[in-house]
């Protein structure tokens, strides 16, 4: 036997099925995206590993990022996400461009991480940012974007929710309780890995950061009060912005939303789903100091970032992805009567066509069982059958496969019929 060939660890294969359902995605984010009046871009495939070592963080570059060095020399990196790449875009042609800036991607990313439900190594991400103003109605734009996204997949306040924090209230916070500098970056990350560990070990990492106990019972005050959000005029701000913009049924305030990126400066926002299955599977946040850092001059930012992988099965939880057939493309399958058919059958699937239908026609003279058989197989919900009966009177019968019927009709209304049996079927 022959040895088969696999897909490289941590990919994955999109037949025809998978790719509807990864189109289906795309086309949300692309409406919800074009409604706020932002404008798709890309970016390379490729970086210079120096782009994610200016402020992405040790672990992405070191541990996550598929890094070599190519044939001259230069090491490089597949892109582990796209911010960085944004701000060298931005600041490459920053006096050229027209302030604020409104962009969104999608496309392929890669990590080197351990393959494991929800994650893999490649995966589609939607980013989306503002950048060129920095105002708390700028962050409830994005999380509105957000929340109008999740509602326009069909997930619920109940089955989901984006949960806010603000690191500079954080930061003004634990200033308060006398935590300051490199001992900060150690309760930020320690604050963030609160929900993953026990109460024991949680407060005996406090202890090894160097925490003393009444610091350490201050701060779980802080990070399980609710209300604190009240004690920041920018958050106080961006929940009126988020409360016209329509979705404050889906944010809430959590004091121990962080983010793990070291470059947030500013809001921060994290969704998740209710039950606590999915963590994170869309994040992002202020980070105003991002476009310098790459040789800009100081720009504000903010944005967000989603996967393909853990959001697509946070919608098979909830059950809100179509089925298949409802995403398949080509709505009708014109048969083949006999070989002398086949002319005028392509000639009527291309009439179809140019009146904006998705048709196809069976390649070959075969028996109209074997058709339609076909037809059903790939998901067509209609077929048109012209035989010479047919055509000897000048009709034509649509069959609705979905609905076990058929229309034997006159050929001068076979367009409007065929529109209303889709509008039918739509519509149910």
């Amino acid at each position: 036997m022959k040895s088969s060939i696999n897909a490289v660890k941590g990919t994955r294969d999109f037949y025809p099925e998978q790719m509807l359902v990864r189109n289906w995605l795309y086309g949300i984010m692309r409406r919800v995206s074009e409604s706020y009046g932002y404008q798709e871009f890309d970016g390379p495939f490729l970086e210079y590993i120096d782009l994610y070592a200016a402020k992405s963080g040790d672990e992405l570059v070191k541990e996550q990022s598929f890094v070599f060095q190519d044939r001259g020399g230069d090491w490089v990196t597949l892109r582990p996400e796209l911010t960085p790449s944004l701000a060298r875009m931005v600041a490459k042609k920053q006096n050229l461009l027209v302030y604020p800036l409104r962009w969104w991607s999608f496309g392929p990313m890669w990590r080197y991480e351990r393959p494991q439900k929800g994650r893999s190594r490649e995966f589609y991400q939607w980013n989306i940012d503002l950048i060129g103003v920095e105002s708390p109605e700028a962050d409830a734009e994005l999380v509105g974007i957000a929340g109008t996204f999740l509602r326009e997949t069909g997930l619920t306040p109940q089955e989901v929710q984006i949960l806010v924090n603000n690191r500079r209230l954080v930061d003004s916070e634990l200033e308060a309780l006398n935590i300051h500098n490199e001992q900060k970056i150690h309760v930020f990350r320690l604050i963030d890995r609160y929900d993953k560990m026990s109460a024991a070990n949680w407060e005996s990492n406090a202890m090894e950061i160097g925490l003393k106990k009444n610091q350490i019972n201050l701060l779980l005050q802080m990070i399980n009060d609710d209300t604190l959000w009240q004690k920041s005029e920018e958050l106080c701000q961006f929940f009126s912005a988020i409360e016209v913009l329509g979705v404050r049924e889906y944010v809430h305030y959590s004091p121990r939303i962080i983010r793990g990126l070291d470059y947030y400066t500013g809001t921060v926002f994290e969704a998740h789903d209710r039950d606590g299955d999915f963590r994170a599977f869309l994040g992002g946040g202020r980070y105003d100091n991002l476009v310098a850092d790459v040789g800009g001059e100081p720009l504000s930012g903010i944005g967000f970032a989603m996967g393909d992988v853990v959001t697509t099965l946070v919608l098979e939880k909830f059950k809100h992805i179509p089925p298949v057939d409802r995403l398949t493309k080509p709505s009708i399958l014109v048969t083949v009567f006999d070989e002398k058919s086949l002319l005028p059958t392509i000639q009527l699937a291309s009439e179809l066509r140019r009146n904006n239908l998705n048709v196809i026609w069976y390649p070959r003279a075969a028996k109209l069982e074997k058709q339609l058989k076909y037809a059903n197989q790939m998901g067509v919900p209609l077929a048109i059958i012209w035989g010479p009966d047919e055509q000897a009177v000048g009709k034509i019968t649509v069959k609705d496969l979905r609905a076990r019927q058929q229309h034997t009709i006159p050929h001068t209304d076979l367009l409007k019929t065929l529109r209303n049996i889709l509008a039918e079927h739509n519509a149910s």
